[in-house]
């Protein structure tokens, strides 16, 4: 008794109560599945001509700024790992060399390569020393 009582549920659950694959019931006329279909392409349609103008509105903004138009997103790789990203990751030596880079063609352009080179020694020299102090080793 419970199992021909749940059968029954689980056969409205699925759909078969008069409705096909597009979710419209069987027994509608066709002029009103015309007609939805008519007003469901006017909303398309109407939704389309508004992004038109809004991207058109953008565009004139973006040229009364001097505004660049961002590009598409990059592809999107598979890493190693699995994951998915942009690009490759760079390794933390990778990343520190950058940073050496830009730092030194900062510096380099301020003409402070020398003072840099000197504050360096100097920690390193303070660094070291401090390193003989300490009783656990170095």
């Amino acid at each position: 008794m419970v199992g021909n009582q749940l059968n029954d549920l689980t056969s409205g659950l699925g759909g078969g109560d008069g409705e096909n694959a597009e979710g419209q019931q069987t027994g509608e006329d066709p002029e009103v599945v015309a007609a939805r279909k008519e007003l469901e392409e006017r909303r398309k349609e109407k939704h389309r001509k508004m992004e038109a103008e809004r991207e058109k509105m953008r565009s004139d903004i973006r040229s009364k700024y001097n505004i660049t138009k961002k590009e598409d997103a990059p592809a999107f790789e598979i890493g190693a790992d699995g994951r998915i990203g942009a690009a490759r990751k760079k390794t933390p030596e990778e990343l520190a060399a950058e940073m050496n880079a830009e730092d030194d063609s900062l510096i380099g352009q301020l003409g402070l390569t020398e003072q840099v080179e000197k504050a360096k020694t100097a920690v390193n020299s303070a660094v070291d020393m401090v390193k003989g102090f300490l009783p656990f080793g170095k």
